[in-house]
């Protein structure tokens, strides 16, 4: 029973994200199609979600679309995280800059989770989407989030990443990474080719502020080769969009910065 209730979540989120995807209503047999699922759980699934208030069925024409109330989840979110806006500016001013792709990254666990992304406006390019994750040991934005612990807990963190990636020619030996961070706390930015994509390259830098409390991390990304003949121009940018963020006063107690 807990499987199926955890296989019914994970579909009925699918659902709702692939209404982002496409931003259009879409039928039963469509969703089913594009996702995979046999059609007779897709219309129970279905059901649910508008019986739920989630989504809108339009009986004449017999497609489902997403109502205000799948909105209402997260509207609030941006405001909470981010504040005035700042970050986003910051990631808007890296975008205008570089053209590349731009994301904030923060820990989940053993995981950098990308928070926020601005897509590349290249025709060669690669996508990610809000909200993906991969273990932290397996990119530069997740290396830097590394230089914010003590060694004790990067150890721990980077053999439970090990254990959560089932390939095993994707885990990373713990002394390999602590060399690794070693060299990136000396000169403030990380540096990736081919991680976590064959022909990427990612330029990170942490930010001088964090995110509910969370160290979180500025990057730019794009193809190798592109990264490498810009690579001072967008490592000056990168660093200037970050440095715009620093708080402008000192204080003796934490207190909640507002971004």
């Amino acid at each position: 029973m807990g499987s199926l209730l955890v296989k019914s979540a994970t579909r009925a989120i699918e659902v709702l994200e692939s209404f982002k995807l496409g931003q259009q209503p879409r039928s039963m047999s469509e969703l089913a199609s594009a996702l995979g699922y046999p059609h007779s759980s897709m219309t129970v699934l279905l059901k649910t979600l508008v019986k739920l208030g989630y989504l809108n069925f339009d009986r004449r024409s017999r497609v489902y679309f997403p109502t205000p109330k799948v909105t209402a989840l997260g509207d609030w979110i941006p405001r909470v995280l981010f504040g005035s806006g700042k970050i986003l500016e910051a990631m808007k001013d890296l975008h205008a800059a570089t053209g590349e792709g731009v994301f904030l990254g923060t820990r989940n666990d053993v995981y950098l989770q990308y928070v926020t992304t601005i897509p590349s406006i290249h025709a060669l390019r690669f996508h990610i989407d809000e909200g993906t994750i991969r273990p932290i040991t397996r990119s530069a934005a997740g290396w830097m989030l590394l230089t914010d612990m003590s060694d004790e807990q990067v150890d721990n963190i980077v053999r439970r990443a090990n254990i959560a990636t089932p390939d095993a020619a994707e885990r990373v030996p713990v002394r390999e990474i602590m060399d690794r961070l070693r060299e990136i706390r000396a000169r403030g930015y990380a540096h990736a080719e081919n991680v976590p994509f064959l022909g990427g390259g990612t330029l990170a830098v942490l930010l001088p502020v964090k995110i509910q409390g969370q160290p979180a991390v500025l990057a730019v990304g794009g193809v190798a080769q592109r990264i490498r003949s810009n690579f001072d121009q967008y490592l000056t940018a990168l660093q200037a969009a970050a440095s715009a963020l620093a708080p402008t006063q000192e204080f003796d107690e934490p207190v909640r910065i507002d971004l």
